[in-house]
């Protein structure tokens, strides 16, 4: 069992950075992969990054891509991931995921509660 901790979350103005942190605890060997998924109001999740725990490489989604870094700290089990020139489109509940990898929801076993991010004109 793997247990996943957001926090950071919050209200920013467009243009504006957050950074999100995932704290892991548990069985978190049987799961090489973490990413972040986001969920916006009337629209299906999404995959929005994913770190290897081994290695480090990361992997983004496109409308991300140069505005986000996903990053892992392997001594405090924790994943943060920096947004960078926030915009309305960014506005959502984004989610921390453990599993086998990839940018599909069901290669995710373990989910967190989700974090509100709220970018605001």
């Amino acid at each position: 069992q793997v247990q996943l901790v957001e926090s950071g979350g919050g209200l920013v103005q467009t243009g504006g950075s957050l950074r999100l942190s995932c704290a892991a605890s548990g069985r978190t060997f049987n799961t090489p992969t973490m990413a972040w998924f986001r969920q916006a109001p009337g629209k299906e999740r999404e995959f929005v990054a994913a770190i290897i725990w081994s290695g480090g490489n990361t992997y983004y989604a496109d409308s991300v891509k140069g505005r986000f870094t996903i990053s892992r700290d392997n001594a405090k089990n924790t994943v943060y991931l920096q947004m960078n020139i926030l915009n309305s489109e960014d506005t959502a509940v984004y989610y921390c995921a453990a599993g086998s990898g990839g940018d599909y929801e069901v290669m995710y076993d373990y989910w967190g509660q989700g974090t509100q991010v709220t970018v605001s004109s």
